[in-house]
């Protein structure tokens, strides 16, 4: 063993979220701790396309649509998706740099 017990224990740890960046994860994560806005994410997020429908992601969440819509709106809200409406239907595409902020957060 090396130094004092308390040396070799109480290494210097730096680096981490500052504070800003925690508050503004957490805010993200708490939008996202909802299980159907986590599924609505996931499924946009891995559609082939880059894009979802609004209409396509009823049947999988198995919610009615005005409730898909709240919970896709509060993920527009937070920054998770952006959204474009094109006729009657509104598609929604993951924003990248948050998928990567998000990404970066849990890694190891």
């Amino acid at each position: 063993m090396t130094g004092t017990p308390l040396q070799d224990c109480c290494a210097t740890v730096s680096g981490g979220l500052d504070e800003s960046q925690a508050a503004q994860l957490a805010s993200v994560f708490k939008v996202l701790a909802d299980p159907a806005r986590l599924r609505l994410f996931s499924l946009v997020a891995s559609a082939e396309s880059g894009e979802a429908c609004a209409c396509d992601l009823v049947e999988p969440l198995g919610r009615s649509q005005p409730t898909v819509s709240h919970h896709l709106s509060a993920l527009v809200d937070a920054g998770l998706l952006t959204r474009e409406k094109r006729g009657r239907w509104a598609w929604y595409r993951v924003v990248p740099e948050q998928l990567a902020a998000l990404q970066a957060a849990l890694a190891p």
